[in-house]
C-alpha cells in the first residue's frame, strides 16, 4: 500500500508527506484502508479561530505582565479585563463621533472630522469571547472567568449602544436558527422499537 520516495512516505489517497527516517511520531490512524503517520514536530495546522484565540491570549497575558506592578493571571479580575479593552482602543479604526459633532448619528458621514478612532463593538464582542474560551481552555475556573462577569457584558452593552447612537447604525440581535424537527417527531424514517 505505502510507497517510499526519497525518504518519505506518502499515505496512499492523501498528498499528506510523513517523514520516516529519524522522526517521532505522534501516532498512527488507520481509516478506511488508509494508514496516516502523523510527525510530532509537525503538527496539523490550527484553525484561523484557534490561530486568532491563541494570539489574542498571548496578548493579553502580555498586557497583564506589562502592568505595574504584574499581575498573574490567577488574579486577574474583571477591572484588567475592562482596562484590556479601553487600552485597545487606542487602536482601533472606527470612528465613533462624539456627542457634538455635525456627523453624530451619519452612517456615512459627508467629510472628515476629530472623532477618536474606537475598536468597534463587534470585534470587542468577539475578542471576549475567544478570551473566555481560552481562559478555560488554560485551567482558568468557570466559575472564576474574569471574562465572563456581568460588569464585561455591560461594558460591551454600552459600547455597542453608544455606537450604534453614534454612528447611526442599528446592532440587531442575530436570531437563532429553529431546529426543523420538533423534539418528539422522528429525525429518520425508522424508528427503535423497544421490547
Amino acid at each position: 500500500m505505502m510507497s517510499i520516495n526519497k525518504g518519505k512516505e506518502i499515505a496512499q489517497g492523501s498528498s499528506i508527506p510523513a517523514t520516516v527516517a529519524g522522526s517521532t511520531t505522534a501516532g498512527v490512524g488507520v481509516g478506511a484502508g488508509v494508514v496516516v503517520v502523523r510527525d510530532q514536530r509537525n503538527p496539523p495546522p490550527l484553525s484561523r479561530y484557534e490561530s486568532q484565540k491563541r494570539r489574542d491570549w498571548n496578548t493579553f497575558g502580555q498586557y497583564l505582565r506589562n502592568q505595574r506592578p504584574p499581575v498573574a493571571l490567577p488574579q486577574c479580575k474583571a477591572n484588567h479585563v475592562l482596562e484590556f479593552l479601553r487600552y485597545l482602543d487606542q487602536f482601533g479604526k472606527t470612528k465613533v463621533h462624539l456627542q457634538g459633532c455635525v456627523f453624530f448619528g451619519q452612517p456615512e458621514p459627508p467629510g472628515p472630522c476629530t472623532c477618536p478612532l474606537r475598536q468597534a463593538w463587534g470585534s470587542l464582542d468577539a475578542l471576549i469571547g475567544r478570551l473566555r474560551a481560552a481562559y478555560e481552555e488554560n485551567g482558568g475556573l468557570p466559575e472564576t472567568n474574569p471574562f465572563a462577569s456581568g460588569a464585561i457584558r455591560i461594558y460591551l452593552r454600552e459600547v455597542r449602544d453608544s455606537q450604534s447612537k453614534a454612528r447611526g447604525i442599528p446592532y440587531k440581535k442575530k436570531k437563532k436558527k429553529r431546529n426543523p424537527f420538533k423534539a418528539n417527531e422522528v429525525s429518520s424514517s425508522f424508528q427503535i422499537q423497544q421490547p
